[in-house]
């Protein structure tokens, strides 16, 4: 019979592959199984690609070096650190804070272990996980207690659910917020188990409004600090203190949500003013939730303060335990927590305050610095050149508010296709070993400096980009 001399019949076979010596050394990196199954792959799409009419390497080695880019491409985990450099500095697709090394050693310390999360080291008998927290918050706030749970959306609806069950909130109408994720506050309130009575409207609501909407029914009166949007023009709004003078003289809670919650006044940084925890509560406010993960500067947390009586009540509901957190959370934010007991210093020592505050002219000389390497890198597909650029907070805080600040500008070098050669661009910076992530804007890849520290690792790893490039292309 005639010898078949298809290319199909000149693949190895999986075992001969795997006695190869080039197999032996993937094996002892990524493990037998690995490597059995990515061969086993290698070998289906080459075999597809012959059949298509292609003319994929069949040899041995280069079959090999095949089985060996899927293996490092595998190896590398899902979630992986990059370069903000989008101009929005608490960027919820990016993690939001940047956490402070004190937090991070606290969390390895924590990992490395046991802890006594919820063991008392005096009794010897079971804690409580809100004590490592709860003392802190309260000198921070001024409240009288205080618990934490995953997030603001869960503090909230466990704030609702524990006092409001079944009951009415009255809500500003010009309150109902919608953020990120098509989170919408009615929609928390639904799955909360109140009801949601709406109050005012869109721009105006009064101090009359809320008290003809208190009776029998109400459970607690909510307000929403409206973070990620203002309403201006023809508006009234009721103040706080107002507003809590009517709760008390109804007799039900009156609790504030501010979303973005800051524990300092952000204009001793020369940010503008955001209301506080501590302003929510000299205010009246009975019960306060905010974010640990957002202008806070620590991981993702909801954090609840107010009257002992009520976060009693809020401990002891069931969902609690649900959206508790865990001790790597907790060593967390306890050490971001003890940084702002020296004001003094926190703007140097917490990235969120650092990187909001950092001097327009920084950023410029900075971006000078890198702007010969991005030139070379880019050169012959883009010019680069050093723009003045507006950074703002992200996350909804201070939405209408943005701050000097100054990058680089990749634009494409062709007249044509500019759309495309962006989207090229975009993606060749992406796929650098630590991702750089900016954004297309006037015509051009823009990269904001603000958030940008490393300035060494981000110049080094600019070489590859034309390997990069090459693979997008």
């Amino acid at each position: 019979m005639p010898r078949d001399t298809s290319p199909l019949a000149a693949l190895p076979s999986v075992d001969r592959l795997l006695g190869h010596q080039a197999a032996e050394v993937l094996v002892q990196a990524s493990g037998r199984t690995a490597v059995t199954d990515a061969v086993r792959r290698a070998l289906t799409a080459v075999r597809e690609e012959l059949l298509a009419g292609g003319t994929p390497e069949i040899t041995e080695s280069g079959l090999l070096d095949r089985v060996a880019g899927e293996l490092r491409v595998r190896a590398q985990p899902s979630l992986r650190p990059v370069f903000n450099l989008t101009g929005t500095v608490l960027h919820t697709n990016l993690g939001r804070a940047q956490l402070p090394p004190e937090a991070i050693e606290a969390m390895s310390a924590a990992a490395r272990a046991p802890t006594n999360i919820e063991f008392d080291l005096g009794t010897g008998k079971r804690g409580d996980r809100d004590e490592h927290l709860e003392a802190a918050l309260c000198r921070l706030t001024g409240a009288e207690a205080a618990t934490v749970v995953t997030n603001n959306a869960a503090a909230v609806l466990l704030v609702l659910n524990t006092l409001a069950l079944r009951k009415e909130v009255p809500t500003s109408r010009g309150e109902l917020i919608e953020i990120g994720g098509s989170f919408r506050m009615p929609d928390i309130m639904q799955r909360s188990g109140c009801r949601l009575r709406e109050v005012g409207t869109t721009n105006r609501v009064h101090l009359a409004d809320f008290a003809d909407a208190i009776g029998p029914k109400t459970g607690l009166v909510m307000k929403v600090h409206t973070s990620n949007y203002e309403v201006v023009g023809f508006t009234a709004g009721v103040p706080e203190q107002e507003l809590s003078a009517l709760c008390r003289d109804r007799g039900v809670p009156f609790v504030v949500d501010l979303g973005s919650g800051t524990l300092v006044d952000l204009e001793r940084y020369g940010l503008p003013h955001e209301p506080t925890p501590a302003d929510a509560l000299a205010n009246g406010a009975d019960v306060v939730t905010f974010s640990g993960d957002k202008l806070l500067g620590g991981p993702q947390a909801g954090i609840i303060v107010g009257r002992a009586d009520l976060i009693k009540a809020i401990r002891r509901n069931p969902l609690k335990r649900a959206l508790r957190v865990d001790k790597l959370t907790t060593a967390a934010l306890g050490a971001v927590l003890d940084l702002y007991a020296d004001p003094d210093r926190l703007g140097e020592r917490l990235p969120v305050i650092r990187l909001l505050s950092r001097p327009a002219q920084d950023i410029h000389a900075l971006a000078e610095r890198l702007l010969p390497a991005m030139r070379s890198a880019v050169h012959g597909v883009a010019s680069a050149d050093v723009i003045e650029c507006d950074s703002q907070v992200g996350s909804g805080a201070l939405p209408t508010r943005t701050i000097k600040s100054a990058g680089l500008a990749v634009r494409p070098v062709a007249s044509r296709g500019k759309g495309k050669i962006l989207q090229r661009i975009s993606a060749a910076f992406r796929a650098l070993p630590m991702p750089v992530i900016g954004r297309i804007q006037d015509d051009a890849f823009l990269l904001d400096c603000r958030c940008l520290e490393d300035e060494s690792a981000f110049e080094a790893q600019l070489k590859g980009l034309a390997a990069c490039w090459n693979e997008t292309s």
